[in-house]
């Protein structure tokens, strides 16, 4: 008779006591028909399952190592492991570009840790789905925008729930265009402070990429529309999207204009993107009881305002932030889809005038900073192009 020994396989990662395990030596003779089973003499055998190892896919993002000007922009590789549960990857086509990036290279608003890639939107196409995962599939068009942050690479790994599917009839590169945009601009308006026709409404930075799309929406709405802009040229895309008045506030002061316009009683709600430079001057152009909406700080933080300031014409002062306002998934998915839903119907068109390669973020930082910029804003991956 001849021993042929059947070895053990694990196949879980479990310690089973000698009740439960023993190893077989099978006896099998030449006409196969006895055999017997012998336990080993083993009073614990620990087996072990090994995972499946994936090695780290390189991709090229930029990266931040220290807070500072657009230098501090660096093109580097960085690994990208596979999508955990309840998240996906996605290989990025088009990435807005945001004043918020800004703020965070500039430590206005704080990283969480360093080195940190930058940006708050992108438009993408899934290229793997973390295990169990449903709703999503490899193949699928989607975007995010408000967070996490790191979409300024050519490929990322984003929580399934905070991501949205892309209207087929919608391109991409509208799509990164406009989302974080459309959403701050309808969360300013429909929620923050809900214009209304008859209202009147001031928007500083009024061709810039929030401003234009609040002047359209604002119109569209039924609202007086007042704007301001530092160029000639900028006062004419503004008038275009819709501004009834327009400012170009290095000509002239806007809170004479702005009391001109208004017959001395102020407008309901000033939309305020740019901070230091108009944030005084901005409450002096409100009516009784209007809306202070301090959104964004391109010109540096304001002053601190005392509540007397507030008091004598009982204003409302708010410094709200997208993310407070799409923290639910039908939040998130009921704010872009009416963004959405106003592309598709002609009320919002997006001004995409600047397009640069991933890889010269830097400049991209720097004509926004400088105003060199109108309109919106994309980087586009290398290997995209």
């Amino acid at each position: 008779m001849r021993l042929t020994s059947v070895p053990c396989h694990p196949i879980h990662n479990l310690l089973l006591p000698n009740s439960f395990i023993s190893r077989f030596t099978r006896a099998i003779t030449s006409n196969q028909k006895s055999c017997k089973c012998v336990p080993l003499q083993t009073t614990t055998i620990r087996l072990t399952v090994r995972a499946h190892s994936v090695s780290p896919t390189m991709v090229k993002a930029i990266r931040v190592h220290e807070l500072g000007g657009p230098e501090v922009l660096k093109w580097e590789d960085v690994e990208l492991g596979d999508p955990k549960d309840g998240e996906i990857r996605v290989k990025n086509k088009v990435i807005g570009l945001n004043f918020i990036d800004i703020y965070f290279r500039k430590g206005v608003y704080k990283a969480a840790a360093f080195p940190f890639t930058p940006g708050m939107e992108a438009v993408g196409v899934v290229t793997a789905v973390g295990p169990g995962l449903t709703g999503r599939k490899v193949g699928d068009i989607v975007a995010y925008a408000g967070g996490p942050m790191g979409a300024y690479a050519e490929e990322q790994i984003l929580p399934a729930d905070k991501v949205v599917p892309v209207p087929p009839s919608i391109d991409p590169i509208v799509v990164a265009s406009i989302l974080l945009k459309g959403m701050t601009a309808q969360f300013l308006l429909r929620r923050c402070f809900k214009v209304e026709c008859g209202h009147t409404v001031l928007v500083h930075a009024a061709a810039g990429g929030v401003g234009s799309l609040l002047c359209q929406w604002a119109n569209a709405l039924g609202a007086t529309v007042i704007g301001t802009v530092s160029t000639k040229e900028k006062a004419a895309q503004a008038k275009d999207d819709g501004c009834h008045h327009v400012i170009i506030y290095k000509e002239e002061d806007f809170v004479t204009h702005v009391n001109e316009i208004t017959s001395g009683q102020g407008v309901e709600v000033v939309y305020d993107s740019v901070g230091k430079d108009t944030f005084q001057r901005s409450l002096d152009c409100l009516k009784t009881r209007g809306y202070m909406v301090s959104f964004g700080q391109s010109s540096g933080s304001p002053d601190p305002v005392p509540l007397s300031a507030l008091a004598v014409k009982s204003l409302f002062l708010t410094r709200p932030s997208m993310m407070h306002y799409t923290i639910t998934r039908d939040e998130l998915l009921a704010t872009a889809g009416e963004v959405f839903a106003n592309v598709a119907s002609g009320v919002l068109r997006v001004r995409m005038n600047h397009t640069y390669p991933l890889s010269q973020a830097a400049q991209a930082h720097a004509d926004l900073e400088s105003r060199k910029t109108s309109g919106s804003v994309v980087l586009i991956p290398d290997d995209a192009q």
